[in-house]
C-alpha cells in the first residue's frame, strides 16, 4: 500500500521534542506524519500542519475565547470539540489514514473524544500516561484503541521516553499498512453473547444464518465488546440485531467496571434496527476476580470464571429491577421488537444444581417482565432454557417471519 499517513495530535507548546522525535519514528517506520496542534499557551518548536487556531475555530470560537474560558479543563473541552471535528473531516476526505494522540490525563481525555471521531477499523494509539487506568471510563473508549503506557514521559525527551514514543509510533504505521476496515459485503446480524461455557445459542444460530445469507458477528459483552456492538448498530451496520447477553446492563446498574455504559440496548432501537432481545446472563453483577467482591454483594452465590473475572448472583428484587429498565428501554425503540423469555433459564451457572442457581430469582423476573409495559414490542415466553435448542428455534421462527415480511432486508448496508 502506499505509505500512510498518521496523524500527530498534541500540545506543540508543551510536547514539542515529543511531537518531533514521534514524526521522525513514523517517517522512519514508511509512513507520513501531519501534526495537528491542540496546545492554547505559546508556540512550540515544531510547525504545525493544523494550527491551534484551526482547532478552535472548528469548535466554534477563537483561541483567545479558548483560553479565556475559565481553566484548563474548559480549554482543553473545547479544543477536543474542535481536534475531533477535524479528525473526522480529514478521515472522510483521505488524507489520513490513523491516528497518533499523546498527553497525560489532559491528553489522554481529549484523545478519548478525538479517537472516538474515527469509525471502527481505523488504527487509533494513544501514548498516555494514564494508559488502562481505572480513570478511564470505558463508555469513552473507542472498542478499538490500542494505548501505550508513556512511561517516564512526563518531562524530557529520556531514553526510557523515546523507547515508547517508537513503539506507539510502529504501532500505528504498521496498523496502517495491514488495516482490513470492515467491508460488509453481505447484511449482518450483530449478536452479543459470553463465553460459551455460560451461553451457548451462537454455536447452532451461526451456521442457521450463514445459510440465509447473512454473516453473523457475536460480540462478548464484557464492557468493551458492548461498547463495539453498540457503536455498529447505532450506524445502522446491522441488518438486524440478536441481543441475547443483557449482563452489562446489569453491571451498570450495580455499579461495577464492567460496563458497556449507559446506552446499553439503545443504539440499534434509536436507528430503527430490528431486535430480537432476550434477558441472558442478567442475574449477574461481574466483578474483578483479583479484587473484592462489592459490599452490597455479600452472602450471595458468586462464580469465579478465570483469574480476571468473577460473577455474583443478584437478588429479586434487582432482578425487578433490570426487567422494568429492559422495558423501559425497550419501549423506546423506533423498529421492530420482540422479547423472547426463556422460562427455565437464563444462562448455564443457573441451572439446577450449578453454583447460581436461583429458582426465587428466576421467578421473580419472569413475574415482573409479566407486568411491565413492552409498549409495541412483541413477548414470547418458551418453555425452555436460553441454552437449549427451543430457544434457538424460537428465535429463527421470529427472524424468518420478520426475513418474509420485509422487515428484514438482505441488501448490505
Amino acid at each position: 500500500m502506499k505509505s500512510p499517513t498518521i496523524l500527530i495530535v498534541g500540545t506543540v507548546d508543551t510536547k514539542s521534542d515529543e511531537i518531533g522525535f514521534m514524526r521522525e519514528q513514523v517517517w522512519a517506520a514508511g509512513g507520513r506524519a501531519l501534526i495537528m496542534d491542540v496546545g492554547v499557551l505559546a508556540k512550540g518548536k515544531v510547525l504545525p500542519d493544523v494550527a491551534n487556531t484551526d482547532v478552535a475555530h472548528a469548535a466554534g470560537v477563537t483561541l483567545q475565547q479558548v483560553m479565556d474560558s475559565g481553566d484548563e479543563n474548559s480549554a482543553m473541552a473545547l479544543m477536543a470539540q474542535g481536534a475531533s471535528k477535524l479528525t473526522a473531516e480529514m478521515h472522510r476526505e483521505g488524507q489520513i489514514d490513523g491516528l497518533l494522540v499523546l498527553g497525560g490525563t489532559m491528553g489522554t481525555d481529549l484523545a478519548l473524544d478525538v479517537a472516538s471521531s474515527l469509525p471502527l477499523g481505523v488504527p487509533k494509539v494513544v501514548l498516555s500516561t494514564v494508559a488502562f487506568s481505572p480513570l478511564l471510563p470505558p463508555e469513552r473508549m473507542p472498542p478499538d484503541l490500542m494505548m501505550v503506557l508513556w512511561a517516564g514521559g512526563l518531562y524530557g525527551l529520556n531514553s526510557l521516553c523515546q523507547s515508547a514514543l517508537a513503539q506507539a509510533a510502529g504501532a500505528v504505521v504498521g496498523a496502517c499498512r495491514v488495516a482490513r476496515v470492515p467491508r460488509f459485503d453481505r447484511p449482518v446480524v450483530g449478536m452479543t453473547s459470553l463465553g460459551s461455557s455460560c451461553l451457548k445459542y451462537m454455536v447452532q444460530l451461526q451456521p442457521e444464518l450463514n445459510q440465509r445469507g447473512f454473516d453473523l458477528a457475536v460480540f462478548h459483552t464484557t464492557g468493551m465488546g458492548g461498547r463495539a456492538f453498540e457503536s455498529l448498530a447505532a450506524q445502522g451496520q446491522f441488518a438486524c440485531v440478536m441481543d441475547f447477553s443483557l449482563q452489562e446492563m446489569v453491571n451498570q446498574m450495580g455499579g461495577s467496571v464492567v460496563s458497556a455504559g449507559p446506552d446499553r440496548l439503545m443504539g440499534a432501537g434509536r436507528q430503527g434496527v430490528p431486535m430480537i432481545v432476550a434477558p441472558g446472563a442478567t442475574d449477574l453483577v461481574d466483578y474483578p476476580a483479583w479484587g473484592q467482591m462489592p459490599e452490597r454483594f455479600a452472602g450471595r452465590p458468586s462464580h469465579d470464571h478465570n483469574r480476571l473475572i468473577a460473577s455474583v448472583g443478584i437478588d429479586a428484587d434487582m432482578r425487578r429491577e433490570f426487567a422494568r429498565e429492559l422495558a423501559k428501554r425497550l419501549r423506546q425503540a423506533c423498529g421492530p421488537v420482540h422479547l423472547v423469555l426463556p422460562l427455565q433459564g437464563i444462562e448455564e451457572w443457573d441451572r439446577p444444581g450449578a453454583p447460581l442457581h436461583d429458582a426465587e430469582g428466576l421467578s421473580a423476573l419472569m413475574d415482573e417482565c409479566g407486568q411491565c409495559d413492552w409498549g409495541s414490542a412483541e413477548v414470547s415466553r418458551i418453555d425452555a432454557h436460553i441454552n437449549d435448542g427451543a430457544f434457538v428455534q424460537q428465535v429463527l421462527k421470529v427472524f424468518d417471519d420478520w426475513l418474509a415480511r420485509g422487515l428484514v432486508k438482505k441488501d448490505a448496508p
